[in-house]
């Protein structure tokens, strides 16, 4: 398994519990896909700069088309234009991906059979795994879970140059996406507030 699906799946068991949002989600899960790759040896980081090496399946399809989604040509993308292009939908795109091969399940009500609920993860190895690696205090994945807000910020560790500048990108981006929000509902509540004329 990789730390962008076991992210994944501790994503949607804490959906279950509490609100998670999708956008923090999928940068979350951006970034976990760039560390597997630079794990996999599919790319390297040059400062914040993605360089990728020759291509080769990792084995895990989601992985595999963020590998063929990589800029190829110099000036290479950095990590920061990365988590906004590809991050765009990617916590979906897990969520039909864990349910394609089968850690998912949509339960039908009885009143409504045609209508599905929210997607519940079943019990499975991988589960277990991503659970493990959780309850371990892994740091990289201990990590990005806080920045997607589904854990607990982690105990300060030592993660290694690359780990550190893809997980201070990740963590710069969250915060801007949280400005843009917040200025998006002081801009609503300004234009509610000019409707109403108060």
């Amino acid at each position: 398994m990789t730390t962008a699906r076991d992210l994944a799946i501790l994503a949607l068991d804490t959906a279950g519990d509490r609100p998670v949002d999708q956008g923090e989600v999928s940068l979350a899960l951006a970034a976990a896909e760039i560390l597997d790759l630079v794990g996999a040896g599919a790319v390297a980081l040059d400062g914040d700069h993605i360089v990728p090496n020759a291509q080769a399946p990792t084995g895990d399809r989601l992985l595999d088309e963020a590998a063929a989604a990589l800029v190829r040509q110099q000036p290479y993308e950095s990590v920061e234009d990365w988590l906004w292009r590809r991050g765009r939908g990617l916590s979906s795109a897990y969520v039909d991906d864990l349910e394609r091969i089968g850690l998912t399940t949509r339960p039908r009500g009885r009143m409504l059979p045609l209508r599905s609920a929210r997607t519940v993860l079943v019990d499975s190895p991988a589960r277990r795994a991503a659970e493990e690696r959780r309850a371990a205090g892994e740091p990289v994945l201990a990590a990005l879970a806080a920045t997607a807000g589904i854990g607990d910020e982690p105990a300060t560790e030592a993660v290694g140059d690359t780990a550190t500048t893809v997980l201070a990108v990740v963590g710069d981006a969250v915060m801007e996406l949280e400005a843009v929000r917040q200025r998006k509902a002081i801009e609503n509540a300004a234009f509610d507030n000019l409707w109403r004329g108060v």
